[in-house]
């Protein structure tokens, strides 16, 4: 089988044909250039209205660098011709396999963003020898198409949440599509205020914001704020991470000031050593740690009941109707401000100031999750450390929408995988 039949089996150009394909002898890698020629009875095409119109002169010889085959540089040789056009004036012709002054030509660069959602840029670069500035071109390319032809109908549930991309608490918000059908990234904004995600609701629209079903955020005010106002019709469900990871932290308080108290008056250090065996679920204790529980549990510290007031606390999660964990919520909220615990009875009052965002969790009936957007910031984390860190905010955008965008891609003849 000769090489142009498989170039016009993979790649096919319209009113063009391959012709010679010869070895670059003094290239530093093996290299394989092939020749295109226009078609005697073709006419080309202007590349600023897209018309056929009469050809005028050509250029000098253009590279175009292909897909690599067999570890074999490819690259496509052409001389593209001027055309006059009397809309556009005398201007270069539009060829189907490259576009602009790209080098490279429109399926290679499509190649090798689907690859660097694999590898980092730097990975990618050196895997098929080029510089890290093309790969990372290449990639906000595909972002930028995506984004231009990515569809945001029928969104019925988002989550909003945000992560930490560099210190000094620099936040990026981040709004998830987690409908059970489709979960992706659809917005990144710099920041954590109301005006970051007014922002996202501006892009999303009125229309598709009064047609969302459910809403899930931590208690962060901007954010309840904003979407109060922007999506008021929608069931907003609290974050149930957020909310026992509040617990937990009130009871690492309460430890490690019970723990400096109990120093201080010369009493003996029981509580050293007993983080995590106080946070940990029971189910997940080491033997060790489970060891070391069943010995706090005999005395009466109020870090031990800290704990056990959060171990009561989820049986929250179990009731099916509003109603009863309402009661429930009522009455654990009671018995905190009782405990003369001040960072419990800090958590209570929160949980009372949220109250029917909590109990939305259940008017939802389990159709949204916190453990989607937990799970979709894992890998947005993952992301970021892939690269060893980016020097810019959107240079991490670029890179979140690539990896959790779910992001369209133009349809080719052949994909070369």
């Amino acid at each position: 089988m000769q090489l142009k039949t498989i170039l016009n089996r993979v790649e096919h150009f319209k009113s063009f044909v391959y012709g010679n394909a010869r070895w670059l002898e003094d290239a530093e890698r093996p290299t394989l250039e092939i020749e295109i020629e226009a078609r005697k009875n073709g006419r080309a095409i202007c590349s600023g209205c897209g018309r056929r119109r009469p050809g005028y002169d050509r250029l000098p010889e253009r590279r175009f660098e292909h897909v690599p085959l067999w570890g074999i540089a490819v690259y496509f040789v052409y001389a593209m011709r001027r055309v006059k056009c009397p809309t556009c004036g005398l201007i270069v012709e539009q060829v189907p396999w490259c576009d602009g002054k790209n080098q490279l030509t429109t399926t290679y660069r499509w190649f090798l963003a689907g690859w660097a959602k694999r590898l980092s840029c730097k990975g990618v670069a050196d895997a098929f020898k080029t510089t890290w500035q093309n790969v990372f071109r290449l990639v906000e390319h595909a972002v930028s198409w995506g984004l231009a032809h990515r569809n945001l109908e029928g969104v019925e549930s988002i989550g909003v949440d945000e992560i930490q991309y560099r210190r000094g608490h620099k936040y990026l918000t981040l709004v998830y599509q987690t409908d059970e059908n489709c979960r992706r990234l659809l917005w990144v904004g710099k920041d954590r205020t109301t005006k970051t995600l007014l922002r996202f609701f501006r892009m999303f629209g009125k229309e598709r914001s009064a047609r969302l079903r459910f809403v899930c955020s931590d208690m962060w005010k901007p954010y309840l704020k904003v979407i109060g106002k922007k999506a008021g019709q929608a069931i907003h469900v609290l974050d149930r991470f957020h909310i026992m990871a509040k617990m937990n932290k009130a009871i690492d308080e309460v430890r490690a000031a019970e723990s400096k108290r109990l120093e201080r008056d010369g009493y003996e250090p029981v509580l050293k050593h007993s983080r995590w065996c106080l946070l940990k679920r029971e189910e997940n204790l080491t033997e060790k740690q489970a060891v070391k529980l069943s010995e706090l549990l005999q005395y009466n510290l109020q870090s031990v009941r800290g704990r056990l007031m959060r171990d009561d606390f989820q049986r929250f999660w179990e009731y099916r109707y509003p109603a009863c964990a309402g009661k429930f919520l009522d009455e654990w909220c009671t018995r905190a401000m009782r405990s003369k615990i001040e960072p419990m009875k800090k958590v209570a009052k929160t949980l009372r100031r949220h109250r029917e965002l909590i109990l939305n969790w259940f008017r939802a009936e389990g159709t949204i999750s916190s453990g989607i957007v937990e799970g979709l910031n894992n890998k947005a984390k993952l992301t970021m450390r892939k690269a060893y860190g980016f020097r810019t905010p959107k240079a991490i955008e670029i890179a979140l929408y690539h990896q959790l965008g779910a992001l369209p891609e133009p349809e080719f003849t052949h994909e070369f995988w």
